[in-house]
């Protein structure tokens, strides 16, 4: 079977609801999707950084447990980091990070890569200039593989500060990438723009041939290089918490490209329509699962219904 790699940064998050703590579970975007793909049965792999305390080895136990192999996980000798969490009334959550400096940053002994397999990365760990060079390598043999290569965005308010210091490391994430997902506010804080189709137009489309943006409860856009333009409305649910949201949306979508045998030459030369609604009908109920657990992925009784068969 296709194997799922990704890459990211690796968090304890530990959750507050109305000023008291309610859980306190392993995170990190791109980690998020990989326990959401390791529960569906699909072979995964993370490449990652915890401290060697008993954080990360909880983490690291954490990951095997629920199907994913933590082999490429570097154990650094400074804390694992943590985020706080703080849900609102929407239950949507502002955050706060705890982190030591670290001056090295290890390179790590990459999985096998093979053609078909996809590769999964972004947030600011994608961009970061303390860990770039490590990225960039991976994302450099993935390619040289032929793996389908699925970047999301994800960029908070809370690095606007750093803009200055990633010089083209955005530019070469979306050309290293087949798919490239964000929010509105993720292409508002970076480029002052939200119309999904003048981001995709000016900053993506001559770099990336599929665009999806998310707009939280509003219908997101779908666009391709064949001039593909598609929405879709999102169902509302009860939420418990939306963080890890757009993780298991991420999750869904790469679940329905290994289910549906979604090849690169595909993704290349553009998907039916039909094709996309599928992808995006996978990547919202993983998404709607997550919203309505206080967990950061989909449940185990969730990945249990599912077949990637």
């Amino acid at each position: 079977m296709r194997k799922v790699i990704g890459i990211g940064e690796t968090v304890l998050d530990i959750v507050f609801k109305n000023s008291q703590p309610q859980a306190a579970v392993p995170g990190g975007s791109t980690f998020n999707s990989m326990i959401s793909l390791g529960r569906c049965g699909i072979p995964s792999a993370f490449l990652s950084e915890v401290g060697a305390d008993k954080v990360g080895e909880m983490i690291k136990e954490f990951m095997s447990s629920n199907g994913v192999t933590p082999d490429h996980v570097n154990s650094l000798p400074q804390k694992t980091p943590l985020s706080l969490a703080f849900l609102d009334e929407k239950n949507d959550a502002d955050y706060i990070f705890y982190r030591d400096a670290s001056e090295e940053h290890p390179d790590f002994t990459y999985p096998e890569v093979t053609a078909g397999d996809i590769v999964l990365f972004g947030s600011f760990y994608a961009l970061n200039p303390a860990v770039r060079p490590v990225v960039k390598r991976f994302l450099e043999y993935a390619r040289e593989q032929g793996a389908i290569v699925y970047y999301d965005v994800n960029f908070r308010p809370s690095h606007v500060k750093d803009l200055g210091n990633i010089g083209n490391a955005l530019w070469e994430n979306f050309d290293f990438a087949d798919v490239v997902r964000g929010s509105h506010e993720d292409f508002r804080t970076l480029f002052g723009i939200e119309d999904a189709f003048v981001v995709f137009e000016e900053k993506i489309s001559s770099r990336c041939g599929n665009f999806i943006c998310t707009y939280g409860a509003d219908p997101l856009k779908v666009f391709d290089r064949t001039g593909l333009e598609r929405e879709y409305p999102v169902a509302p649910v009860e939420t418990v918490s939306t963080i890890g949201a757009g993780d298991s949306f991420n999750a869904g979508f790469i679940f329905g490209l290994v289910k549906l045998s979604i090849t690169r030459e595909m993704l290349t030369c553009g998907l039916p329509v039909e094709v996309w609604d599928d992808l995006i009908s996978y990547a919202q109920s993983f998404s709607a699962c997550c919203c309505q657990s206080p967990l950061n992925y989909i449940t185990p009784e969730f990945a249990a219904a599912l077949s990637i068969f």
